[in-house]
Order: structure tokens, then C-alpha cells, then sequence
């Protein structure tokens, strides 16, 4: 039996006095004397002041902040495990931001920094946009004409006429920005960006830099970039041929343009097409001075517009300017995202912070004793966030910086595609996020701080532990919460509107969050009916709910984002299969011509049919034709052809009548608001000059349907695929010419017998015979020609047939494939994946925490010969609570938030005119199967990284 404590004094548990100690007789110090100010952390009394002229309170808070950074850091020395592991889930964080954040800051690039990066070691760059003259803002970005409307340049513009503008000593070089640079690559034709500048002049050699070789000065020489070149499989020294093989050319060298990493070719002005059409270009000059205001107006007032690295002077602002603000849509989700990601961060680092204080009991309690308040307990608790955030935010910017800098040039060839400007760091930026990551230290540790300062002294003095009481107010709280969020959630889908969803999301995942505790003694209730190892698995849950809460919370929230996000983009998959409408039938291909002036008539029939056949074994080609204007005369001259509907089968509700509820559910009542065509996905033809011949290939009619609609073609009628259209068996069709200009375009209406093509696909056609053609004053112009397929040929076949047609015509192919394929299943693995990722590190986390929390317990087992394989037993089954219990929780959480965000979405549709399809309920099941193996996983490693040995800690004599 111990000893009783001294009459003097207090004493520790061990029988150490805790008394003041007297000072040695030849000290100066005064003796101690009793003070309910003495221990409070070397504070001041209230009413005090301090050297530097404090007040007593505020010197009192500082003092005590001061010691409780002190004990933090002390801690965080002596808990290295507990330390690294806080430092890395906040710096992981850290370090991606601070990565993004500078990377950012140096990609995007300040006005000079972009005109130099296009415009090399030019003074100005003039584009010649406008035949009258105009006004220019400072940057020349936007312009406009100074008086009347402003009438475009389309005329090439020569170096003679613009150096004529410019003063003496000028010089210019014209640079066309984007070219098609077409080749032939093996037995496929792949269009590269071209851009066609002189190199050999000083002013547009500065916009490039030479990798190898040299630069290009004949018609027949490119340079390349090092990603063209691999594309096309060529050296310094090889060749390329055109793909309509009229050409070939040298690759001289490799270039790189800070503004165009990706696959782009030089070449000179020389070698560029000559087909009369005028490309995107502008000149660079270096000018003999300074840019000044009269030369910007002389320029301007010729149509020219002038841009600089600098404002240029003279510049106007254009009317009704507006400042431009940050989206204000754009800020809240950003805002909500992070709060997301701070919470899950939140949760994460909370067990570690709960098992720490829980470890520290004893000193807490000592510090009560020594007459700390609940206020000193707290600081101290929150004092270990202050630090552990602090420090996990200054080594995740130093990495994140370090990676930045590091990491630039690989970043800017794979993900930007173009250079960035300075190397900066974006102070803002970086001062925010260690902030944030600050705060989600001390929020971390907020929940252990409250628990440490409402801890009973006596059983922390003694080493007892204690369960929580349990506070029905949390449970309260978080079903509050949870209905809140759903409703929030429901609404904002309704309305759509995304930060609403949202916020509606954050605060059901917060109202779960505080129902978990409550949950967790729930299930702990059912440990009685289970094996030793679950059973105390189970216990430990529930005595230590400051931990598991958090760590079954942080799962939680994973799998639920996950899933929810996972059923919206499988649903939304779903939809867009549903929507989809081809054109034509899937498998046939239409061959369109792609030839420069696109008329005049199409080679002969058997030479197209015998190059198609070669490669797609079928002889069913047949030519393709579309009505067009008669004498043109305008090249902005067009004309339209379509079918009149009869105004008593029209809708009578037009967009703007329908913005109220009465005209809506009139309109949904309404049969003449529900076409019987669909809206086309891909490319169709709307208008068609045929007959008959080619009608069935593109139609997907049956046969005898088709031969009914080829008769009245050939009597000189139209074919029409719905039904409203017909009146009595004839069709009214309006055609629109426009004669370019501002005059209103002509409109003229012809009646002609009709047929109704039933049983094709449901798209809105019109099909002429020449003769309807020539009635309604429409010429047929041919466009190309469709082949019926007996199976989807693949994308080479295509490509061959593109190139054995080209000597005869340059053609395009279109084809039907059949529904789009989700392009998701990436995102939904990749959701998956990172869910699991947190779900196992959740786990492991929880685990370790626990087991060196319950090294009693573990040598309590091994004195009362407990097998060694329990040890591995019961770390498994403390990770299926974690990753079981978070999982199930999350995967129920995420169906409930999709099903709450699709059947509100739903509703506005169903009360929606025009009607919208709606979403269906798809699970994705793959991303479920991936979240219900990897509790299993989490589980499996758990027993596998735990060792069997039970050692007794201490015995008991």
C-alpha cells in the first residue's frame, strides 16, 4: 500500500511532493507564497501591468498563449509518430495548392509578357482589320469603326502598302498565324497547325527559338517542333509529302514558339497555298522610335489596329465599357469546394489530436491541479494545431514552391502548351493557404480541446480512463443539419442553382458528421453478440469516439462525394444516350466534298465507285445533292429551304409565353407542342435534292416506303418525314434569299404534292425532286456521295478512302457510330480510387492510433493467454470499423444526396415546356464495387502490418 501524502502538501501518484521546493539560503528570491494567480501560466493579475505597458488581461492571455506554444511544441518533439503523421496529412494539401498556386501566378502571363511571348523583340504588331477608320482601346484588343458600321478588310494587304503607313527606317514582316498544314502520314491525312513567317528577317526570327537544324528559306523547307516531328515520324533532313500529294516538303529544323509548344510547322510566305483565301494574319514591325499618338491615328485612321507591349498612347475606351468582376456563381463554388476539402482535412487529422490529449491526460490534469482553468487546457490543446498546422504548412509551401520551380518546363510542354512569363511565387496565394492550413490544425484540434478542459482531474491523476458522456444535443444538432442540407440540396436543384446544392451538401455532411458519435454507441451496443476481437473493437469505438467519429466521418465524406458524384455522371451518361438522334443510319457513311470552291459537277460515278470499293468491298455509292441559290452574285449570298407549317398544327406558345406556370401546363397539355421529330445529335442533312436514289441509304426507311416516296419524287413532288407538314397530299415549302448586305432577304412559297416517309428515323427532312427544285427557283448542287455499308467500317478504312479519293475529289467522311460512349468511366474510377484512398488512410490511420492507444489492453490479453493471432484479429477488426462502418455510411449518404439532387432536377423538367428528358437513377456499379473492396483491403492490411507478438508492458507483483 502506498503511503499517504505529506500534511504539507500534495503529492504526484508515484509519492513525489508536489510542493514548493525552498530556496537555497544564499538566493535572493522571495519565498513562494500562495496566489490563485501563481499558476496560471505565468499570467498577470487582471488589474496589472506589464513591462511593456500591457494590460493585465491581454498580458495574462499572451503569457499563457506563450507557455501553451511552448508545451505544443515540446509535445511535438516528443510525439515524433504522432507529429509526422500530422505534418503529412497537412502538407500534402499544402504542397498541392502551393504547387497549382505558383504555377498559376507564372502561367498567367502580364500584357507584356504575352506580347512579347507573340510578337518576340517587335515594337507593335498592326493587323489591317477594317476598310474605314476606327477607334482602338489601349491594348488593342477590341475595336471599332468611328463612324457608321465598320466595313471588315478582306483584300490580302502588301508590304509596300503597309510600310507606307509607317515612318522611315521601318520595317515589317507579315506572319500568317494559322495555316492548315496537311500531310499525308502513312496511309492517313492529318491537318497540323501551320504558321507562315520569314525567318531569315531579325523582327520574326525573334518569335522563335532554334532547337536544330536551321531555319527554313525556300518554298519546299519547313521547321518543325519537336512534337510535330514525332508526329509525322521525321528528322532534320527527311520529307513530307502534301496529302493530296501535289507537294513535298524539307524538314530543315525544329523550332520551338513560346506560344505554340504543341505540333505546328513553318514555313516560309513563299509556301504557302496558293488558293486565293486570306489567313489569319498581322504584321510585326520595328519601328525607328517610340510609338507615338500620331502615329497610332494615322494608323487607325486607315482601318489599322495597333497593339504594343506597352498602352499605346492616343487609345479611347469604348462606349459602355463595364468593369469586369469575378463570377460571382464561380466564387461560391470555389468557396464551398474548399470548405469541403478543409473539412475532410479536418477529420483526417482529428483522431491524432484526440489521441494525443488523451495520452497527455495525466499532464492536463496536473496542470488543473496547479490551478489552471478550462480556458489554459483549451490553449494548450489548441496550441499543438497552432504548431502542427504551422509547421505542415511551411513544408508544404516549401515543396510545393520547390516542385513549381522545378517542375516548370515539364508542366508547360504536357499541360499548358505554351511558356510562362517570370518566376514568381504568388505571395497572396501562398499566405492564404498556410493560413487555411493553420486553421485546419486548430480546428482539428478544437473538438479535443473542448473534451481535454470538461476532463475529470481526479480520474486523469489516477490514469483512469473515462467514457464521454453522451449529449443528445449533437444528436439533435446533426439531424438538424442533415434535413437542412437535403432540403437546401433539393431546392438548389430545383432551381438550379450550384452554390445552393452545395451549401446544402457541406451542411449534411456536417450533420452526419456530428450524428457519427451517436451512431457509434449505437452499434456498440451489438459488441455482446460478437466473437472477442470484434467485441473490442466495437468498445474501443465507443470509448474513444473523439477519434473514430472523425476517422468514420472522413470516410464517409469521401465515399459519399464520391458516389454521389458517380451516380450524376453515370445518370447524365444515361440522359445523353437517350437524347442521342442520329442523322443517318449508323454504319453509313457519307462522303462529302472538300474541295476548295465546292462546285461544279463530281467526278464520274464508276471511278468514285470503283476507289470505294477497293477499300470497303461495297458497290452501293450514290451521289448526293442539296438545293442552292440560283445567280449569285454576293459572296455573303445564301438561301434556305424549308416546310410550311400550316398554322393550325403550329404551337401557339412561343418562348416567351411559357415564362408563366398557366401557359407551361397548357402547352404540355397541348398535342401540337409534342413533335413527332427529335432534335439530331450529329450531322444530317436537313435539305435534300434527290430522286429517290439515295433516299433509303440516308433515311433508314423500309424498302417499300422508300419506293412509295421515290414515285412522288420522280412526278416532281417532296418527301417529308412529319406529318404535319401535310395538307391534303401537298406541301408548302418557303425559300429565303438572301442577297447579302443589310436588304431584307426574299421569301417565296411554292405548293407541291407531298408524300409522308413514315418508319425512318424521326428527324426533320426535306427531300426535292429536281423538278420541285426548279419550281421553287432552286438549282441542285452536288455535294457528295453516300455509300450504304455492310458493316461500320473502322477509322482506317476511312482514312484510305479519304486518301484514294483525293486525286479525283478532296472528301471528308461522315459517319453514324451508334450512341455516343461515356467518355466518364476515367472520372468515375478516379473518384473511386481517391475515395479509397482516403478510406485506407482513414483506417490505417484510426488503427495505429488505436493500437498504441491500447497497448494495456493488448498486454492485459497476453496475461490472461490470449493467442498471439489476436493481436492481428483485433487490428482487423478495428479497421473494419473504421472503413465498414465510413463506407457504408458514405455509399448510403452519397445514393441519398443524388436521389434528393436528380428527383428535384426531375420535377422542374416534368414542369418545364419545351420538355427535357429526364434523368434516370443509374448506380455506377463499378465505382461501388471498388468502394466495398476496399474496406476488405483496408482490413487485409491491417492483419497483415500487424505483428502477432503480445508483450507484457509491466507486471504486476
Amino acid at each position: 500500500m502506498s503511503a499517504p501524502p505529506p500534511p504539507d502538501g500534495p503529492s504526484h501518484a508515484d509519492g513525489r511532493s508536489t510542493r514548493p521546493r525552498p530556496a537555497p539560503p544564499d538566493s535572493t528570491a522571495r519565498p513562494a507564497r500562495p496566489d490563485r494567480w501563481a499558476g496560471n501560466g505565468g499570467a498577470a493579475r487582471p488589474d496589472a501591468v506589464d513591462r511593456a505597458g500591457l494590460p493585465g488581461r491581454l498580458a495574462g492571455t499572451v503569457g499563457s498563449w506563450r507557455a501553451a506554444l511552448r508545451i505544443a511544441r515540446r509535445e511535438a518533439r516528443r510525439a515524433r509518430g504522432r507529429t509526422a503523421l500530422v505534418l503529412t496529412m497537412i502538407a500534402l494539401p499544402v504542397l498541392v495548392l502551393s504547387f497549382v498556386a505558383v504555377t498559376y501566378d507564372m502561367a498567367d502571363l502580364t500584357r507584356e509578357e504575352r506580347f512579347v511571348q507573340r510578337a518576340g523583340a517587335a515594337d507593335v504588331e498592326l493587323s489591317w482589320v477594317a476598310e474605314n477608320p476606327i477607334h482602338q482601346d489601349s491594348w488593342g484588343d477590341t475595336n471599332w469603326a468611328r463612324t457608321g458600321e465598320q466595313v471588315t478588310r478582306d483584300r490580302p494587304v502588301g508590304q509596300a502598302e503597309i510600310e507606307a503607313l509607317l515612318p522611315a527606317g521601318s520595317s515589317a514582316s507579315r506572319v500568317s498565324w494559322w495555316v492548315p498544314f496537311e500531310v499525308r502520314i502513312g496511309d492517313r491525312t492529318r491537318i497540323l497547325d501551320g504558321r507562315a513567317l520569314d525567318l531569315t528577317d531579325a523582327v520574326a526570327r525573334s518569335t522563335v527559338r532554334l532547337r536544330s537544324g536551321r531555319v527554313p528559306t525556300a518554298p519546299d523547307e519547313v521547321a518543325v517542333s519537336a512534337q510535330a516531328a514525332a508526329r509525322m515520324g521525321v528528322r532534320v533532313g527527311g520529307s513530307v509529302d502534301a496529302a493530296d500529294g501535289t507537294r513535298r516538303w524539307r524538314v530543315v529544323g525544329v523550332v520551338e514558339f513560346p506560344d505554340q509548344l504543341g505540333e505546328i510547322v513553318a514555313l516560309t510566305p513563299a509556301g504557302l497555298p496558293r488558293d486565293g483565301r486570306s489567313y489569319d494574319e498581322s504584321w510585326l514591325v520595328d519601328l525607328p522610335g517610340p510609338v507615338d499618338a500620331a502615329l497610332v491615328d494615322r494608323l487607325n485612321a486607315h482601318g489599322v489596329l495597333v497593339s504594343a507591349r506597352n498602352p499605346v498612347p492616343g487609345a479611347r475606351s469604348p462606349d459602355g465599357s463595364t468593369l469586369y468582376l469575378p463570377d460571382p456563381v464561380l466564387a461560391s463554388n470555389t468557396v464551398l469546394v474548399g470548405g469541403l476539402g478543409l473539412l475532410e482535412v479536418v477529420l483526417l487529422v482529428g483522431p491524432a489530436f484526440a489521441v494525443g490529449v488523451r495520452r497527455r491526460r495525466r499532464d492536463l490534469a496536473l496542470v488543473a491541479v496547479a490551478g489552471g482553468d478550462p480556458v489554459h487546457l483549451r490553449r494548450i490543446v489548441l496550441a499543438d494545431g497552432v504548431v502542427l498546422g504551422g509547421l505542415g504548412a511551411a513544408c508544404g509551401l516549401l515543396l510545393g514552391v520547390t516542385a513549381a520551380l522545378v517542375g516548370r518546363s515539364l508542366v508547360e510542354e504536357h499541360v499548358l502548351g505554351a511558356r510562362s512569363g517570370g518566376y514568381r511565387v504568388f505571395p497572396a496565394a501562398l499566405a492564404a493557404i498556410a493560413a487555411v492550413a493553420v486553421l485546419a490544425g486548430v480546428l482539428a484540434a478544437l473538438a479535443p480541446a473542448l473534451a481535454a478542459a470538461r476532463q475529470d482531474v481526479v480520474a486523469g491523476l489516477a490514469g483512469r480512463r473515462t467514457a464521454p458522456p453522451h449529449r443528445r444535443r449533437w444528436l439533435l444538432l446533426g439531424v438538424a443539419l442533415t434535413v437542412l442540407g437535403s432540403g437546401a440540396a433539393a431546392l438548389g436543384a430545383a432551381r438550379g442553382d450550384t452554390p445552393l446544392i452545395l451549401a446544402g451538401l457541406v451542411l449534411g455532411e456536417l450533420g452526419l458528421v456530428f450524428c457519427t458519435p451517436t451512431l457509434i454507441g449505437l452499434l456498440a451496443r451489438f459488441g455482446p453478440l460478437l466473437p472477442p476481437a470484434p467485441r473490442i473493437a466495437l468498445r474501443d469505438a465507443s470509448r474513444n469516439r473523439s477519434s473514430a467519429a472523425p476517422a468514420i466521418s472522413a470516410v464517409m465524406a469521401a465515399v459519399a462525394g464520391s458516389v454521389a458524384l458517380g451516380v450524376y455522371v453515370a445518370s447524365n451518361d444515361a440522359r445523353e444516350r437517350a437524347d442521342w438522334q442520329p442523322g443517318m443510319p449508323p454504319g453509313r457513311v457519307l462522303l462529302l466534298r472538300a474541295d476548295r470552291d465546292g462546285t461544279g459537277p463530281l467526278p464520274p460515278l464508276p471511278l468514285i465507285t470503283e476507289r470505294v470499293r477497293a477499300e470497303l468491298g461495297t458497290d452501293a455509292v450514290l451521289p448526293v445533292a442539296t438545293p442552292g441559290c440560283t445567280e449569285v452574285r454576293d459572296p455573303g449570298a445564301y438561301c434556305t429551304v424549308a416546310p410550311v407549317l400550316p398554322a393550325g398544327r403550329a404551337c401557339p406558345y412561343d418562348p416567351e409565353s411559357y415564362q408563366t406556370a398557366e401557359a407551361r401546363r397548357a402547352a404540355l397539355d397541348d398535342p401540337r407542342c409534342v413533335p413527332p421529330v427529335r432534335i439530331v445529335s450529329g450531322f444530317y442533312l436537313p435539305a435534300m435534292v434527290d430522286d429517290g436514289t439515295a433516299l433509303g441509304v440516308l433515311s433508314g426507311a423500309p424498302a417499300a416506303e422508300v419506293a412509295a416516296a421515290a414515285a412522288v419524287l420522280r412526278a416532281g413532288g417532296v418527301v417529308v418525314s412529319d406529318p404535319r407538314y401535310v395538307v391534303d397530299g401537298r406541301v408548302t415549302v418557303r425559300v429565303d434569299r438572301s442577297t447579302g448586305g443589310s436588304r431584307p432577304p426574299v421569301v417565296n412559297t411554292v405548293t407541291l404534292p407531298g408524300h409522308l416517309l413514315r418508319d425512318g428515323l424521326p428527324v426533320d427532312r426535306l427531300v426535292l425532286s429536281p423538278a420541285a427544285a426548279a419550281r421553287a427557283g432552286l438549282r441542285t448542287e452536288p455535294v457528295g456521295f453516300a455509300v450504304d455499308t455492310r458493316s461500320a467500317p473502322t477509322a482506317a478504312q476511312l482514312d484510305r478512302v479519304v486518301t484514294a479519293l483525293r486525286p479525283l475529289l478532296p472528301v471528308s467522311a461522315q459517319i453514324e457510330r451508334g450512341p455516343p460512349r461515356s467518355e466518364q468511366r476515367p472520372l468515375l474510377l478516379l473518384l473511386a480510387a481517391g475515395a479509397g484512398v482516403i478510406t485506407l488512410g482513414a483506417a490505417g490511420v484510426a488503427t495505429g492510433l488505436a493500437a498504441a492507444e491500447g497497448r494495456r489492453d493488448l498486454s492485459t490479453l497476453a496475461a490472461v493467454g490470449a493467442s498471439p493471432r489476436v493481436r492481428r484479429v483485433l487490428s482487423l477488426c478495428q479497421a473494419g470499423v473504421i472503413a465498414v462502418v465510413g463506407s457504408a455510411l458514405g455509399i448510403a449518404a452519397g445514393l441519398g444526396s443524388a436521389l434528393i439532387i436528380l428527383t428535384s432536377t426531375n420535377r422542374q423538367y416534368a414542369q418545364s415546356w419545351p420538355t427535357q428528358t429526364p434523368y434516370p437513377m443509374v448506380v455506377p456499379w463499378q465505382t461501388l464495387g471498388v468502394l466495398v473492396v476496399v474496406p476488405l483491403v483496408a482490413m487485409l492490411g491491417a492483419g497483415l502490418f500487424t505483428r502477432s507478438r503480445l508483450t507484457v508492458e509491466r507486471r504486476l507483483d
